[in-house]
Order: C-alpha cells, then sequence, then structure tokens
C-alpha cells in the first residue's frame, strides 16, 4: 500500500532559510578562496566546503524531518553520516577546482556537473538511511528533474561564489540558491514512492521538530561563526590594503621629490644667497668710520626676510616626507596652487615652460588635506612638464580656478604637451599604468584616490589641437557641511 505523507510548512520555511543563509556564507567565504594561496587558501577551502557542504546537508535533512509520515521513521546514523561526508567533499572539490587561476567555462560546467551528481548522490544516500515499515522506489522522471536542478544550481553557486562582492547583491544571490537547492531536495522528495508493507499505523511521535530545530540551531551557529571568521579576515585585509596604499603614497611623495631635488635646491639656495649677500651689506655699513644705523637695519631686516623664505620652503619639502595624517582644515586652493608653482618654478624655467595661472577670486574654499592636495597639483603640473619638455614650439601651461556649479570648486590643469589619445583618458589612472619610459604608474592612481577621498573627481581629456586637460571637482565647505551624506557617496 502507497503511503502519502505530509509537509510541516514551518520545517519547510526553516530549511529554505538554512540553505539561503549557508549560500550567503559560502558566497562571503568565496572570495577569500579565491584571493589567497598556500596554506590560507586550504584553510579558507575547508572553511567554505564546511560551511556549504553542511548548509546544504543541514537543508535536506530538515527538509526531510519536515516530511511527516504515518508510520515510525528513523534514520541510520552511519548512512546518515556519509551523506553529510558527500555534501562536504562535492563541495570542497568545486570550489578548489574553480577557485584555481586557470577558471574557464568548461571548468564551470564540469565543476557543476561534478558537485550538482555529488549533492544528488547526498540527498539519495539520505534518503537511502530512513528506516521504517516501508519500501522506497522513485519516479524516474522526478529523479532526472531533480538531478538537474542540482546540477544547475550548483553551478550557479560556483559561479557567483566567485563573482560577487557587493553585500546586495550576494544577498540577493544567497536567496535565490537558496530557493534552488531547496527546490532539488523537494523534487527529489517528490520522485519518492513510499510502499508500506502492512497497514498505516497511527502517526507517532517522533520528536521530528526538536530534532530539525536542534540540528538548525547547530547550523546557523556555525554559520555565524564562519561569518564572523571572514568579516574579521575582511577588515584585517582592508586594513592592511589601507596601509598598503597609505605607504605607497608616502612612497610616491619621496620620489617626487627625490625627481625635483635640483630644482627645490635652487629654490632654497635663492633666499640663502640673498641673506649672505645682505648680511655682508649690514656689516660693511656697521664697518665704516661713520656706521649707518638705518642702512644695516634694513640690511639685517632683509635677511630675516630671506631666512624666512628659506623656513617655508624647507617646510614645504618636510610636509610632503610626513608620515602621519594631518588633520583637515579650511583651505584656499589657489593658496595651494600658488604655492607649488613657487616650488616648480625652477623646473619649470629649466625647460622653457610658460605658465598662465587664471585663479578666480570668488572660489569657495574647501575642507582638506593640505598635504595631499599639494601632492596632487604637483603630479599634473609635473606630468604637464614632463610632457612638453622635449618638444619643439610654444611649451604653456595654464592652470585654472573657478566656481562651479553646486557649490563645488574647479580646477583645470592644461598644457600643450604629447597629447592623450582617446582610449587612454580613464586608462591613465589605473594603478601601474604609465606612458612615460621611466614612470611607476602610479602618480595618478594615488592623485585620483585622494580627490576622491575628499569626495571629489579627476578626469582627464584631450586639449585639441594638443596637449591634454586635467580637471579637478571638489565639493566646496558650505556644501559639505549642509549636505555631508550627499558630498561622500555622489562623488562630485
Amino acid at each position: 500500500m502507497v503511503v502519502t505523507g505530509t509537509y510541516d510548512p514551518y520545517l519547510v520555511a526553516l530549511s529554505v532559510l538554512v540553505a539561503s543563509f549557508a549560500s550567503y556564507t559560502a558566497l562571503d567565504l568565496g572570495g577569500h578562496v579565491a584571493g589567497t594561496r598556500g596554506f590560507a587558501r586550504r584553510i579558507w577551502l575547508a572553511v567554505a566546503a564546511l560551511t556549504m557542504g553542511g548548509g546544504v546537508w543541514s537543508m535536506h535533512f530538515i527538509g526531510m524531518l519536515a516530511f511527516v509520515m504515518p508510520i515510525p521513521m528513523s534514520y541510520n546514523i552511519g548512512l546518515t553520516t556519509v551523506s553529510l561526508l558527500v555534501a562536504v567533499f562535492v563541495t570542497g572539490v568545486g570550489f578548489y577546482v574553480l577557485g584555481r587561476q586557470n577558471e574557464s567555462p568548461a571548468r564551470l560546467a564540469l565543476s557543476g556537473i561534478f558537485m550538482g551528481l555529488g549533492i544528488a548522490a547526498m540527498h539519495y544516500t539520505g534518503m537511502a538511511a530512513m528506516r521504517g515499515d516501508a519500501e522506497i522506489t522513485y519516479d524516474r522522471p522526478f529523479v532526472a528533474l531533480s538531478l538537474v536542478i542540482a546540477i544547475g544550481a550548483s553551478t550557479a553557486a560556483l559561479w557567483l561564489t566567485f563573482r560577487t562582492t557587493d553585500h546586495w547583491q550576494k544577498l540577493a544571490a544567497a536567496v535565490v540558491m537558496g530557493l534552488a537547492i531547496s527546490g532539488m531536495h523537494y523534487t527529489a522528495m517528490r520522485a519518492a514512492i513510499f510502499a508500506a508493507h502492512g497497514e498505516a499505523a497511527a502517526k507517532a511521535s517522533l520528536g521530528q521538530t526538536s530534532l530539525a530545530l536542534a540540528v538548525a540551531g547547530t547550523t546557523f551557529v556555525i554559520l555565524v561563526l564562519a561569518s564572523i571568521a571572514s568579516s574579521s579576515e575582511q577588515k584585517r585585509a582592508e586594513e592592511a590594503l589601507r596601509q598598503a596604499r597609505a605607504d605607497l603614497a608616502r612612497v610616491n611623495r619621496v620620489n617626487t621629490v627625490a625627481e625635483l631635488t635640483a630644482s627645490l635646491a635652487h629654490e632654497v639656495n635663492q633666499p640663502i644667497s640673498a641673506a649672505v649677500i645682505n648680511a655682508h651689506a649690514c656689516l660693511r655699513w656697521l664697518a665704516g668710520d661713520s656706521p649707518n644705523l638705518e642702512e644695516a637695519r634694513a640690511a639685517a631686516m632683509r635677511m630675516v626676510t630671506d631666512g624666512t623664505r628659506a623656513a617655508e620652503i624647507i617646510s614645504r619639502i618636510r610636509l610632503l616626507f610626513n608620515r602621519d595624517t594631518p588633520p583637515r582644515e579650511l583651505l584656499d586652493v589657489n593658496e595651494v596652487i600658488r604655492e607649488i608653482i613657487v616650488l616648480l618654478r625652477g623646473e619649470l624655467a629649466r625647460y622653457s615652460i610658460s605658465v598662465w595661472p587664471e585663479l578666480a577670486t570668488d572660489i569657495p574654499h574647501v575642507m582638506g588635506d593640505r598635504v595631499q592636495l599639494q601632492q596632487v597639483m604637483m603630479n599634473l603640473i609635473n606630468n604637464s612638464i614632463d610632457a612638453m619638455k622635449d618638444l619643439d614650439g610654444s611649451r604653456e601651461l595654464a592652470i585654472k580656478s573657478e566656481r562651479g556649479d553646486n557649490q563645488q570648486l574647479m580646477v583645470s590643469v592644461s598644457d600643450t604637451g604629447v597629447g592623450l589619445p582617446v582610449q587612454q583618458a580613464d586608462q591613465i589612472f589605473n594603478a601601474f599604468f604609465t606612458t612615460k619610459f621611466h614612470g611607476t604608474g602610479m602618480g595618478l592612481s594615488i592623485s585620483r584616490s585622494i580627490v576622491e577621498s575628499h569626495s571629489g573627481r579627476l578626469w582627464a581629456d584631450d586639449n585639441s589641437p594638443h596637449g591634454a586637460n586635467f580637471h579637478i571637482v571638489l565639493p566646496s565647505a558650505e556644501f559639505e557641511r549642509a549636505f555631508p551624506h550627499a558630498a561622500s557617496t555622489a562623488g562630485i
């Protein structure tokens, strides 16, 4: 006699929830599998396999417990354990194969088939572990359909695991994967036909709900621990990346200053030489038979002015080497531009480059890091110098500041150099991409990062008929105070 079971809707919902949570955790862990090598990769691979495989098995077991039969049923511990090991093993192999660097569509398909068949084997092994006064047979079309769903769900899971990075994208993918995995299970359960050996007894109280809750609770604890470990590792990696970028930015500043040593030495030498000349003049005015105190005093005052100027230049150089991050302050960007022009005056004069600053007087102030914005301007102007220094003809550098829309500040740096191909307008901001023979490819990448950290934008375009334009847009201090969230998220 064929026995028909019923489903506990609460346990069914719990099984789908377990599958979705396990899928989300696996998606979170997949990035660690693909992004690490050596022993760390093996550890994350094992954690991902235990999480995904164990989660799929838990969903399967809870789904079986949700199926209430009118006859007593139990489970063989040995086969139930084997079904769990099969799920973990095939999931681990799938992650291992696809997490390698030489990933391909064929490898994805083969991994999905292997993992799907393995999950199906886990399910039917778990079904074989059922013990009761009934014989189980299977409806072949539904068995075939369950295999197709298992392979499709496994392929999608593997594909999504190594491609999802956004939180909401992972969440949506986890829900889809959870529903697909659950669909495979309940399709396979639909394929099962139970034939009782005798008359059906009254429904036995097997404590299935308590067992299902225990399995779900254990699974959730494991998944939460895995998520915490993943989150901690991600924060550690983000901090390491932030520190690496900060160190790289500092190295870039040091390299920039090293390239400009001759020019800076010339700038410092001028006030020092003037101070020495004024010192000799002061001594001459004092050494006469009738010391001219007024002239001596004037010469001494000029010495003070020259010394102060030299100290200011040295202070600017020291700021470029400063490792600490100074607090942001209210800045006049025109003043920052003028300071960098003074620092690069010797380099500009060496290559006969004319500078045309067009600095508007009504531009708003910005909240920023003076040293970092100096670095951006120095990098842009230095790039223009490199683009023009070997060319014949006119060498002109135009630096323009103006008030933009929505309380923005706009700065443009234009040159008459070799120009910028259209296809490289955004590519030049990629790390390690450079058009210079001796370039490092980091200056513009770091400059864009600095501008974006100030809630601004930096981009480039061609300066027809020859040369290049670089544009910076920054929010004003008033705009940031009025709309702090908009400035940080809009990237204006």
